[in-house]
Protein backbone atom coordinates (compact mmCIF):
# COMPACT_ATOMS: atom_id res chain seq x y z
CA UNK A 1 0.00 0.00 0.00
CA UNK A 2 1.41 3.39 -1.00
CA UNK A 3 1.82 5.96 1.72
CA UNK A 4 -0.56 8.88 1.70
CA UNK A 5 1.54 11.96 0.75
CA UNK A 6 -0.90 14.30 2.48
CA UNK A 7 -0.70 12.40 5.75
CA UNK A 8 3.08 12.23 5.44
CA UNK A 9 3.32 15.98 4.88
CA UNK A 10 1.04 16.70 7.82
CA UNK A 11 2.91 14.33 10.13
CA UNK A 12 6.37 15.66 9.29
CA UNK A 13 5.60 19.37 9.22
CA UNK A 14 3.61 19.83 12.41
CA UNK A 15 6.51 21.46 14.30
CA UNK A 16 7.04 25.13 14.86
CA UNK A 17 7.33 27.12 11.65
CA UNK A 18 9.50 29.72 13.35
CA UNK A 19 12.58 28.96 15.49
CA UNK A 20 12.00 29.67 19.20
CA UNK A 21 14.80 32.23 19.43
CA UNK A 22 13.30 34.20 16.54
CA UNK A 23 9.87 34.13 18.18
CA UNK A 24 11.43 35.35 21.44
CA UNK A 25 13.27 38.17 19.68
CA UNK A 26 10.07 39.15 17.92
CA UNK A 27 8.23 39.16 21.24
CA UNK A 28 10.85 41.41 22.80
CA UNK A 29 10.77 43.76 19.83
CA UNK A 30 7.00 44.00 20.01
CA UNK A 31 7.11 44.58 23.77
CA UNK A 32 9.46 47.53 23.29
CA UNK A 33 6.89 48.99 20.90
CA UNK A 34 4.03 48.46 23.34
CA UNK A 35 2.76 51.72 24.80
CA UNK A 36 1.73 51.79 28.45
CA UNK A 37 0.09 55.20 27.88
CA UNK A 38 -2.44 53.81 25.40
CA UNK A 39 -5.42 55.34 27.19
CA UNK A 40 -7.30 56.33 24.04
CA UNK A 41 -9.87 53.54 24.33
CA UNK A 42 -13.37 53.86 25.72
CA UNK A 43 -12.90 50.70 27.77
CA UNK A 44 -9.73 52.03 29.39
CA UNK A 45 -11.42 55.34 30.26
CA UNK A 46 -14.46 53.61 31.77
CA UNK A 47 -12.34 51.25 33.86
CA UNK A 48 -10.08 54.07 35.05
CA UNK A 49 -13.01 56.25 36.11
CA UNK A 50 -14.74 53.32 37.82
CA UNK A 51 -11.55 52.41 39.69
CA UNK A 52 -10.86 55.97 40.90
CA UNK A 53 -14.47 56.54 41.92
CA UNK A 54 -14.46 53.24 43.83
CA UNK A 55 -11.37 54.31 45.77
CA UNK A 56 -12.93 57.71 46.50
CA UNK A 57 -16.16 56.06 47.64
CA UNK A 58 -14.32 53.80 50.09
CA UNK A 59 -12.16 56.68 51.35
CA UNK A 60 -15.26 58.78 52.03
CA UNK A 61 -16.61 56.06 54.32
CA UNK A 62 -13.85 56.63 56.87
CA UNK A 63 -15.10 60.12 57.76
CA UNK A 64 -18.86 59.60 57.28
CA UNK A 65 -21.13 58.91 60.24
CA UNK A 66 -24.25 58.01 58.22
CA UNK A 67 -25.20 57.22 54.59
CA UNK A 68 -26.36 60.75 53.79
CA UNK A 69 -23.12 62.18 55.15
CA UNK A 70 -21.18 59.66 53.02
CA UNK A 71 -23.12 60.67 49.91
CA UNK A 72 -22.37 64.36 50.50
CA UNK A 73 -18.65 63.70 51.01
CA UNK A 74 -18.50 61.37 48.01
CA UNK A 75 -20.19 63.98 45.80
CA UNK A 76 -17.80 66.66 47.06
CA UNK A 77 -14.71 64.59 46.34
CA UNK A 78 -16.05 63.51 42.95
CA UNK A 79 -16.32 67.16 41.94
CA UNK A 80 -12.53 67.38 42.06
CA UNK A 81 -11.42 63.81 41.44
CA UNK A 82 -13.44 63.12 38.28
CA UNK A 83 -12.19 66.18 36.31
CA UNK A 84 -8.64 65.44 37.47
CA UNK A 85 -8.90 61.80 36.34
CA UNK A 86 -10.26 62.79 32.93
CA UNK A 87 -7.53 65.40 32.57
CA UNK A 88 -4.88 62.74 33.30
CA UNK A 89 -6.42 60.35 30.76
CA UNK A 90 -6.63 63.06 28.09
CA UNK A 91 -3.03 64.08 28.70
CA UNK A 92 -1.83 60.45 28.61
CA UNK A 93 -3.68 59.87 25.35
CA UNK A 94 -2.51 63.09 23.70
CA UNK A 95 1.13 62.63 24.72
CA UNK A 96 1.39 58.85 24.28
CA UNK A 97 3.58 59.07 21.17
CA UNK A 98 6.06 61.39 22.90
CA UNK A 99 6.00 59.54 26.23
CA UNK A 100 6.59 56.20 24.50
CA UNK A 101 10.04 57.43 23.44
CA UNK A 102 11.18 57.47 27.07
CA UNK A 103 12.73 54.49 28.77
CA UNK A 104 10.46 52.52 31.08
CA UNK A 105 11.61 54.36 34.21
CA UNK A 106 11.10 57.69 32.46
CA UNK A 107 7.58 56.67 31.45
CA UNK A 108 6.71 55.86 35.05
CA UNK A 109 8.12 59.17 36.29
CA UNK A 110 6.28 61.10 33.58
CA UNK A 111 2.98 59.36 34.37
CA UNK A 112 3.31 59.93 38.11
CA UNK A 113 4.28 63.56 37.44
CA UNK A 114 1.11 64.01 35.38
CA UNK A 115 -0.84 62.44 38.26
CA UNK A 116 0.67 64.91 40.71
CA UNK A 117 -0.41 67.81 38.50
CA UNK A 118 -3.87 66.26 38.11
CA UNK A 119 -4.18 66.01 41.90
CA UNK A 120 -3.28 69.67 42.28
CA UNK A 121 -5.76 70.52 39.51
CA UNK A 122 -8.61 68.73 41.32
CA UNK A 123 -7.70 70.39 44.60
CA UNK A 124 -7.62 73.77 42.89
CA UNK A 125 -11.10 73.24 41.44
CA UNK A 126 -12.59 72.48 44.86
CA UNK A 127 -10.68 75.32 46.48
CA UNK A 128 -11.80 77.81 43.80
CA UNK A 129 -15.44 76.86 44.40
CA UNK A 130 -14.96 77.27 48.15
CA UNK A 131 -15.80 73.61 48.83
CA UNK A 132 -12.46 72.72 50.38
CA UNK A 133 -11.01 75.13 52.93
CA UNK A 134 -8.17 75.10 53.61
CA UNK A 135 -7.03 73.39 50.41
CA UNK A 136 -4.87 70.30 51.16
CA UNK A 137 -2.36 70.83 48.34
CA UNK A 138 0.28 68.39 49.53
CA UNK A 139 -2.24 65.60 50.27
CA UNK A 140 -3.92 66.11 46.89
CA UNK A 141 -0.60 65.96 45.06
CA UNK A 142 0.35 62.75 46.90
CA UNK A 143 -3.06 61.21 46.21
CA UNK A 144 -2.77 62.13 42.52
CA UNK A 145 0.68 60.54 42.30
CA UNK A 146 -0.53 57.37 44.02
CA UNK A 147 -3.67 57.01 41.89
CA UNK A 148 -1.74 57.64 38.66
CA UNK A 149 0.77 55.00 39.70
CA UNK A 150 -2.07 52.49 40.09
CA UNK A 151 -3.53 53.45 36.71
CA UNK A 152 -0.10 53.16 35.11
CA UNK A 153 0.28 49.67 36.56
CA UNK A 154 -2.99 48.65 34.94
CA UNK A 155 -2.01 50.17 31.58
CA UNK A 156 1.44 48.61 31.83
CA UNK A 157 0.06 45.11 32.29
CA UNK A 158 -2.51 45.73 29.56
CA UNK A 159 0.27 46.72 27.16
CA UNK A 160 2.31 43.72 28.24
CA UNK A 161 -0.64 41.40 27.73
CA UNK A 162 -1.12 42.66 24.17
CA UNK A 163 2.40 41.75 23.06
CA UNK A 164 2.77 38.06 23.96
CA UNK A 165 -0.82 37.43 22.89
CA UNK A 166 -0.15 39.09 19.54
CA UNK A 167 3.03 37.08 18.98
CA UNK A 168 1.41 33.81 20.03
CA UNK A 169 -1.54 34.57 17.80
CA UNK A 170 0.82 35.40 14.96
CA UNK A 171 2.59 32.05 15.26
CA UNK A 172 -0.74 30.22 15.33
CA UNK A 173 -1.99 32.20 12.34
CA UNK A 174 1.24 31.51 10.48
CA UNK A 175 0.84 27.79 11.02
CA UNK A 176 -2.77 28.01 9.92
CA UNK A 177 -1.84 30.00 6.84
CA UNK A 178 0.60 27.43 5.49
CA UNK A 179 -0.93 24.20 6.74
CA UNK A 180 0.84 21.28 5.07
CA UNK A 181 -2.48 19.93 3.81
CA UNK A 182 -3.44 23.26 2.21
CA UNK A 183 0.05 23.78 0.79
CA UNK A 184 0.21 20.27 -0.65
CA UNK A 185 -3.20 20.54 -2.35
CA UNK A 186 -2.44 23.99 -3.75
CA UNK A 187 0.86 22.92 -5.28
CA UNK A 188 -0.70 19.71 -6.57
CA UNK A 189 -3.49 21.70 -8.26
CA UNK A 190 -0.97 24.12 -9.76
CA UNK A 191 1.09 21.26 -11.19
CA UNK A 192 -2.02 19.78 -12.77
CA UNK A 193 -2.82 23.15 -14.39
CA UNK A 194 0.66 23.99 -15.68
CA UNK A 195 0.22 22.41 -19.10
CA UNK A 196 -3.54 22.61 -19.56
CA UNK A 197 -4.11 26.15 -18.19
CA UNK A 198 -0.75 27.83 -17.48
CA UNK A 199 -2.28 31.26 -16.82
CA UNK A 200 -4.58 29.84 -14.17
CA UNK A 201 -1.67 27.96 -12.60
CA UNK A 202 0.39 31.16 -12.55
CA UNK A 203 -2.46 33.09 -10.87
CA UNK A 204 -2.80 30.35 -8.25
CA UNK A 205 0.91 30.46 -7.41
CA UNK A 206 0.82 34.27 -7.24
CA UNK A 207 -2.06 34.11 -4.75
CA UNK A 208 -0.18 31.52 -2.70
CA UNK A 209 2.94 33.70 -2.75
CA UNK A 210 0.95 36.70 -1.53
CA UNK A 211 -0.45 34.69 1.38
CA UNK A 212 3.07 33.62 2.35
CA UNK A 213 4.34 37.18 2.05
CA UNK A 214 1.61 38.53 4.33
CA UNK A 215 2.10 35.76 6.87
CA UNK A 216 5.85 36.36 7.03
CA UNK A 217 5.73 40.17 6.94
CA UNK A 218 6.79 42.28 9.92
CA UNK A 219 4.02 42.25 12.54
CA UNK A 220 1.74 45.27 12.83
CA UNK A 221 -0.79 46.16 15.46
CA UNK A 222 -3.56 46.63 12.90
CA UNK A 223 -4.34 46.72 9.18
CA UNK A 224 -7.34 47.95 7.21
CA UNK A 225 -10.38 45.83 6.51
CA UNK A 226 -9.71 46.38 2.81
CA UNK A 227 -6.31 44.69 3.17
CA UNK A 228 -7.88 41.72 4.98
CA UNK A 229 -10.56 41.39 2.30
CA UNK A 230 -7.86 41.28 -0.40
CA UNK A 231 -6.08 38.41 1.38
CA UNK A 232 -9.37 36.55 1.81
CA UNK A 233 -10.06 36.97 -1.91
CA UNK A 234 -6.67 35.48 -2.78
CA UNK A 235 -7.22 32.54 -0.45
CA UNK A 236 -10.68 31.85 -1.86
CA UNK A 237 -9.36 32.15 -5.42
CA UNK A 238 -7.04 29.22 -4.66
CA UNK A 239 -9.80 27.20 -3.01
CA UNK A 240 -12.19 27.98 -5.90
CA UNK A 241 -9.78 26.31 -8.34
CA UNK A 242 -9.55 23.29 -6.05
CA UNK A 243 -13.26 22.83 -5.32
CA UNK A 244 -14.80 24.30 -8.46
CA UNK A 245 -18.60 24.52 -8.31
CA UNK A 246 -18.64 22.98 -4.83
CA UNK A 247 -17.52 26.36 -3.48
CA UNK A 248 -20.09 29.09 -4.12
CA UNK A 249 -18.92 32.52 -2.98
CA UNK A 250 -21.06 35.60 -2.46
CA UNK A 251 -19.58 39.03 -1.66
CA UNK A 252 -21.44 42.06 -0.33
CA UNK A 253 -18.88 44.76 0.45
CA UNK A 254 -19.55 48.30 1.62
CA UNK A 255 -16.86 50.66 0.31
CA UNK A 256 -17.35 52.94 3.33
CA UNK A 257 -16.29 50.15 5.69
CA UNK A 258 -12.89 49.37 4.16
CA UNK A 259 -10.93 51.79 6.38
CA UNK A 260 -11.87 50.00 9.62
CA UNK A 261 -8.89 48.60 11.53
CA UNK A 262 -8.42 44.92 12.34
CA UNK A 263 -5.61 42.83 13.76
CA UNK A 264 -3.54 41.46 10.85
CA UNK A 265 -4.46 38.06 9.41
CA UNK A 266 -7.80 38.03 11.21
CA UNK A 267 -10.35 37.24 8.48
CA UNK A 268 -8.45 34.52 6.64
CA UNK A 269 -8.69 31.87 9.42
CA UNK A 270 -12.44 32.54 9.61
CA UNK A 271 -12.78 32.06 5.86
CA UNK A 272 -10.58 28.97 6.07
CA UNK A 273 -12.83 27.54 8.79
CA UNK A 274 -15.86 28.13 6.59
CA UNK A 275 -14.25 26.19 3.72
CA UNK A 276 -12.95 23.44 5.98
CA UNK A 277 -16.22 22.79 7.83
CA UNK A 278 -18.68 23.74 5.08
CA UNK A 279 -17.23 22.74 1.71
CA UNK A 280 -14.75 19.94 2.39
CA UNK A 281 -17.12 17.51 4.19
CA UNK A 282 -19.91 17.90 1.61
CA UNK A 283 -19.97 16.26 -1.82
CA UNK A 284 -22.42 18.92 -2.99
CA UNK A 285 -20.35 21.78 -1.59
CA UNK A 286 -21.55 24.81 0.33
CA UNK A 287 -22.31 28.49 0.02
CA UNK A 288 -19.96 31.04 1.55
CA UNK A 289 -21.11 34.62 2.12
CA UNK A 290 -18.92 37.52 3.21
CA UNK A 291 -20.45 40.92 3.87
CA UNK A 292 -19.32 44.23 5.34
CA UNK A 293 -21.52 47.16 6.24
CA UNK A 294 -20.93 50.47 7.93
CA UNK A 295 -23.57 51.36 10.50
CA UNK A 296 -22.94 54.78 11.97
CA UNK A 297 -19.69 54.66 13.89
CA UNK A 298 -19.36 50.87 13.59
CA UNK A 299 -18.58 48.35 10.88
CA UNK A 300 -20.29 44.96 10.86
CA UNK A 301 -18.53 42.02 9.22
CA UNK A 302 -20.33 38.72 8.61
CA UNK A 303 -18.86 35.44 7.37
CA UNK A 304 -21.37 32.64 6.97
CA UNK A 305 -21.36 29.22 5.37
CA UNK A 306 -23.97 26.56 4.84
CA UNK A 307 -23.41 23.14 6.37
CA UNK A 308 -25.19 20.60 4.14
CA UNK A 309 -23.97 17.73 6.32
CA UNK A 310 -24.93 19.44 9.58
CA UNK A 311 -22.55 20.93 12.09
CA UNK A 312 -20.36 17.84 11.85
CA UNK A 313 -17.47 17.18 14.19
CA UNK A 314 -16.61 20.21 16.24
CA UNK A 315 -13.05 21.48 16.17
CA UNK A 316 -11.03 22.64 19.14
CA UNK A 317 -12.22 26.22 18.71
CA UNK A 318 -8.69 27.67 18.77
CA UNK A 319 -9.17 29.76 15.62
CA UNK A 320 -12.36 31.39 16.92
CA UNK A 321 -10.86 31.97 20.38
CA UNK A 322 -7.77 33.45 18.76
CA UNK A 323 -9.83 35.89 16.69
CA UNK A 324 -11.96 36.91 19.67
CA UNK A 325 -8.95 37.56 21.89
CA UNK A 326 -7.03 39.60 19.33
CA UNK A 327 -10.11 41.65 18.45
CA UNK A 328 -10.80 42.54 22.08
CA UNK A 329 -7.14 43.38 22.71
CA UNK A 330 -7.20 45.88 19.84
CA UNK A 331 -10.63 47.50 20.31
CA UNK A 332 -11.60 46.53 23.89
CA UNK A 333 -15.28 47.18 24.65
CA UNK A 334 -15.84 48.72 21.21
CA UNK A 335 -15.50 45.29 19.56
CA UNK A 336 -18.14 42.57 19.31
CA UNK A 337 -17.65 38.92 18.37
CA UNK A 338 -20.54 36.50 17.96
CA UNK A 339 -21.12 33.05 16.44
CA UNK A 340 -24.56 31.83 15.39
CA UNK A 341 -25.68 28.45 14.09
CA UNK A 342 -29.23 27.99 12.89
CA UNK A 343 -31.00 26.42 9.90
CA UNK A 344 -27.77 24.66 8.84
CA UNK A 345 -25.94 27.99 8.49
CA UNK A 346 -22.96 28.90 10.64
CA UNK A 347 -22.19 32.63 10.92
CA UNK A 348 -19.41 34.65 12.54
CA UNK A 349 -20.33 38.28 13.19
CA UNK A 350 -17.73 40.93 14.02
CA UNK A 351 -18.35 44.54 14.95
CA UNK A 352 -15.49 47.06 15.11
CA UNK A 353 -15.17 50.87 15.18
CA UNK A 354 -15.41 52.49 11.74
Amino acid sequence: MKPDPTAFAESTLQGQLMPPHLALNESRTEFKRANMFDACHVGVVLRAVLFVESVVGVAAMFSAAEPLDWLMRFSLLTGGVLPATLAWLIAACALKVHLARFKLAGQWLAGIGLGTLAGLYGCGLLGFMGLLQPAPWFSSAAAGALMSGMLLAGLYWRARARTPAAVTARLAELQSRIRPHFLFNTLNSAIALVRAEPLKAEAMLEDLSELFRSALADPQESVTLGHEITLAERYLAIEKIRFGDRLQISWSLDADSMAARLPPLLLQPLVENAVKHGVEPSASGAQLKISTQRRGSSVVIKISNTTPNGIGQRGNGLALANVRERLLLLHDVQARFQTIYENNVFQVRLEVPA
